[in-house]
């Protein structure tokens, strides 16, 4: 448990209370507004420039939700987690979407969701224009001059950039928390060759690469309460 509420700026582990659906159409415009209408100072969890931070922390009733998200995500508890999810919370860019697909989703094992949401939430957070999160924070920044399909952010601190796809081979540099970018992912393999911001050629750990584009999660509050309104990967 302690290891998936790192993340979150409190764990209160406070009792679910019955909440009202909010369905997802629309949620964005009449989101929760930020606590004295400023986004909050971000927490900063890492060193480095896309490192994980946390602005969520003034959003009301967000940290609720949270805890709620973690709790359900460590129980591996679909119902929970559909439940707190909008009816019809999109999940891909085709036909995908519901809280019906989004259990069907967590429990079959082509999706490996729950490794997904794992991972994400210790991404950090992001409160967004429109008033509600985005989980991870570094999908919501803006990360000019790199094409988001051939961009890879190293999700670690002095992750070294390596001549060769070896573990002994010189290390060219160390690189903690930014964008790099790749030809081809090739995700059976052990190390990707990339080019880091500087323009220099190497390969890292294909473990401490993560796509632009990869799971994302957004949810938005109306009327107190918050719903995880789309869950995707891709664009």
């Amino acid at each position: 448990m302690k290891a998936l509420l790192a993340a979150l700026p409190m764990v209160l582990l406070l009792a679910a209370c019955q909440r009202d659906d909010a369905p997802s159409e629309n949620l964005a415009a009449q989101a929760g507004q930020l606590v004295g209408g400023e986004k909050p100072e971000a927490a900063k969890l890492a060193a480095g420039r896309y490192a994980p931070q946390d602005t969520c922390g003034d959003l009301k009733g967000a940290d609720a939700f949270r805890e709620d998200l973690a709790v359900a995500v460590q129980s591996r508890d679909a119902e929970a987690f559909a439940a707190l999810a909008a009816e019809d919370v999109k999940l891909d860019f085709g036909e995908g979407s519901g809280r019906a697909e989004l259990r069907k989703r967590l429990t079959g094992k082509e999706w490996n969701l729950w490794d997904e949401l794992d991972e994400l939430l210790t991404l950090g957070c992001s409160a967004n224009k429109q008033g509600g999160l985005t989980i991870p924070w570094y999908f919501d920044q803006n990360i000019d001059g790199v094409d988001p399909f051939s961009g890879m952010l190293v999700t670690g601190e002095k992750v070294p950039l390596r001549e060769s796809p070896d573990p002994e081979s010189a290390i060219l540099e160390r690189i903690s928390w930014d964008v790099v970018t790749i030809d081809a992912l090739r995700p059976d393999d052990p190390y990707q060759q990339v080019t880091a911001r500087d323009g220099k050629n190497g390969f890292i750990l294909t473990s401490d690469l993560r796509s632009l584009v990869d799971y994302r999660l957004s949810a938005a509050s109306r009327n107190g309460t918050w719903r995880i309104v789309s869950l995707v990967a891709g664009d």
